[in-house]
């Protein structure tokens, strides 16, 4: 059973390959909550299958773990030689409030300045108003539209360097 008042020192950040089970199960919980929360949703659980991008040599894909238990992902991939997209972040709803949000958003980053990326953007969709509260609480600035996601209303941009 994923929740309760685990030590914060049992969370672990994990690079696996996307289509690993663990990276497939969070991917469906995070793909299921997306839809469930915006109106005439794009993304679907089939979704969990495009994750080419979120590997080696210019993106990655983070497992969150508590205990050995899948509570979050994330995901990062390039846009450019520069920029690159953090994707498919998610903390299971037991577990938010705690920081782990804040701590996948830096573990991401620290992703893309280690592939090279001075620039990191996102997107996210206004009924995600936690999500949007983190990314600006960080930093990140609005900009106008970067990519054809339809189910996304709001584009993010931060620099790393």
């Amino acid at each position: 059973m994923i929740g309760g008042d685990a030590p914060e020192m049992a969370v672990a950040f994990e690079v696996v390959d996307p289509r690993h089970p663990d990276a497939q199960e969070a991917l469906v919980h995070y793909l299921a909550e997306v839809a469930s929360n915006i109106s005439d949703p794009v993304v679907g659980t089939d979704d969990r299958d495009e994750v080419d991008d979120f590997t080696a040599p210019s993106g990655a894909f983070v497992v969150v773990r508590d205990d050995g238990l899948v509570i979050g992902c994330g995901a990062v991939r390039s846009l450019s030689a520069d920029v690159g997209e953090i994707k498919r972040m998610w903390i299971h709803p037991s577990r938010r409030g705690a920081g782990l949000g804040g701590r996948l958003l830096t573990e991401l980053e620290n992703l893309c300045g280690a592939l090279g990326y001075g620039v990191v953007r996102l997107d996210t969709n206004d009924a995600l108003a936690p999500a949007i509260g983190l990314y600006e609480s960080r930093g990140y600035r609005r900009i106008d539209r970067y990519n054809d996601n339809p189910d996304a209303t709001h584009f993010y941009e931060r620099e790393l360097r």
